[in-house]
């Protein structure tokens, strides 16, 4: 990695975590913990949060140019979809896959070529943890769909969050309480689980 490198971590309240009222606007979640993670281990980057809580992928089209292209990142982690989702069953304000896919195709479209910028799309995830969020998986697995059929289409390294999450053997609220918003246990998981996959998408 150059000393040029800049990793721009964008996405909703699940990268935000207050990072604007951060005086390193890192925030505390998992992206400050991949900071702390490259400063470990001396990798030479320089880390941006420009999570805002509540944007949907329509949100993160309006403000695409002025948070990710202008700041030109060596690499981009995308995290984005559970309030496409939430919209539909608090404001009954839906989000369709296709439409869903169409702001998403075209921030990616935006970015340069692959050999400028590296790109990583995070899958958005859902933990069930009452009833009423099961009723919801079946419109957050199409944006899920859609997350990996992008990752394909543009050669981006896909980080599974969902299953990943969903995978461990310990009460889903340990991990993020309201089933989206992670604890510490799941921000720690979060970084780990990014941390993992790209260091195997670079052997």
């Amino acid at each position: 990695m150059s000393d040029e490198l800049t990793v721009l971590f964008i996405g909703d309240s699940v990268t935000d975590v207050g990072r604007r009222d951060d005086p390193e606007a890192l925030g505390h979640g998992y992206v400050r913990l991949i900071d702390e993670a490259f400063r470990a281990g001396g990798t030479p980057a320089t880390v941006v949060n420009r999570g805002t809580s509540g944007n949907r992928v329509r949100d993160l089209k309006a403000r695409w140019q002025k948070d990710c292209l202008d700041l030109a990142p060596s690499l981009v982690s995308v995290m984005i979809g559970v309030n496409d989702t939430w919209r539909r069953y608090d404001d009954n304000d839906p989000t369709t896959p296709e439409q869903f896919a169409a702001d998403y195709r075209a921030i990616l479209s935006a970015l340069p070529g692959r050999e400028e910028t590296a790109l990583v799309l995070m899958e958005p995830f859902l933990l069930p943890v009452t009833p009423a969020k099961l009723t919801w998986r079946d419109d957050l697995e199409e944006k899920i769909a859609v997350v990996r059929e992008l990752a394909v289409e543009f050669g981006a390294v896909l980080v599974e969050t969902d299953d990943y999450l969903n995978g461990f053997d310990v009460p889903l609220v340990d991990i993020a309480a309201d089933g989206i918003h992670p604890t510490e246990l799941g921000h720690q998981l979060l970084a780990k689980l990014w941390l993992e996959t790209i260091e195997n998408a670079a052997e």
